[in-house]
């Protein structure tokens, strides 16, 4: 069985999309892409929708224009592999799950196919916490990439650069909410209107604690660990990779691959659209709280292409291992 397949934002990163299409040879058939750069088969995602019909459609355009996309394409008949965040507030949310009645759509959280995840309660028991430390390195050309970069109410490194970590960890832990959040959040450079260096806490009634801390501004790489404590134990998950306490282990489903799975042979979604509520919620409260302390430029290490924040990196593991905000360690007093 060959299902047709399009592509709305076919541009960078769609580039990615385009070779997991290819990947599956003959189970998919690539009727059109789609994107507002010209060199591609269209730049009207409605013209395309109705002169290819295709019967899956990816979506990796702007978060923030995800909901109209998403709902023209469904109005069209068409399963949806929606790339990550799937929206960015609750009621969008439910606006898009009402739409989907009786259609598929699958939000593109790729590490929910890991390997890692099902391996997790023998290693660890049910688990009690999870704690993720990431410290990456972006430049201020990544802040100048598009109008909505760094933009308030539509980035921010805790929805996008590490939205994949807070999912990981949403899904280890089973927190939905109502929760206890706190925040605390920062930003290096006075142009960008988000955060690019946080921590977060999510605790809820039955004792089980979320903690996360990242930054885009460290000059050494920590890909996003998650420490997950359970009853039994303890184990490390690296999502990026596929790792379990320093093992990589094979095996990740590919999203597209497990939506035609369950076009033709009814397999559950590895990541519908409800199994994302708890990350929309939380994205919500995280775009709407305002804006992130600016750090005194005093405290940076200034770089060709940005300024980093010395010792970002073991800042973020000590936060990590004693679930304490920057704040509460005295990080940037």
């Amino acid at each position: 069985m060959t299902t047709t397949v399009a592509l709305i934002g076919a541009a960078g990163h769609g580039a990615w999309h385009l070779r997991a299409i290819d990947a599956l040879g003959e189970r998919v058939r690539l009727v059109a892409t789609c994107d507002v750069q010209p060199g591609y088969d269209y730049t009207d995602h409605r013209r395309m929708l109705a002169e290819r019909k295709p019967e899956v459609v990816v979506v990796c355009t702007p978060p923030h224009t995800h909901l109209p996309i998403a709902l023209d394409a469904l109005d069209a008949g068409a399963d949806l592999l929606l790339e990550k965040p799937p929206v960015l507030s609750l009621a969008d949310h439910r606006t898009l799950a009402e739409a989907s009645r009786g259609r598929a759509v699958q939000v593109g959280f790729q590490a929910l196919g890991s390997p890692t995840l099902p391996m997790l309660p023998d290693r660890v028991g049910a688990v009690t916490s999870a704690a993720v430390a990431g410290a990456w390195w972006r430049p201020d050309a990544y802040w100048t990439r598009s109008p909505w970069a760094g933009r308030r109410g539509r980035d921010g490194a805790l929805v996008n650069a590490f939205a994949h970590a807070l999912m990981q960890a949403l899904a280890i832990t089973g927190i939905s909410p109502p929760w206890t959040l706190s925040l605390d959040r920062y930003r290096t450079r006075p142009a960008v209107e988000v955060e690019d260096t946080a921590t977060v806490r999510l605790r809820v009634p039955d004792g089980r604690e979320l903690f996360v801390a990242v930054t885009l501004c460290s000059g050494e790489f920590v890909p996003g660990d998650i420490t997950v404590t359970g009853t039994a134990g303890t184990a490390e998950v690296g999502y990026t990779e596929d790792r379990l306490d320093g093992e990589v282990l094979p095996g990740r489903i590919g999203l597209l691959e497990n939506l035609l799975d369950h076009r033709e042979h009814d397999a559950p979604l590895l990541v519908p659209l409800e199994r994302t509520e708890p990350f929309t919620v939380l994205a919500e409260a995280i775009l709407t709280a305002g804006e992130p302390a600016l750090l005194d430029p005093a405290r940076l290490k200034p770089r060709e292409d940005g300024a980093e924040i010395p010792g970002a990196a073991a800042l973020v593991r000590r936060a990590a291992a004693e679930r304490a905000h920057f704040r509460e360690i005295g990080a940037f007093q």
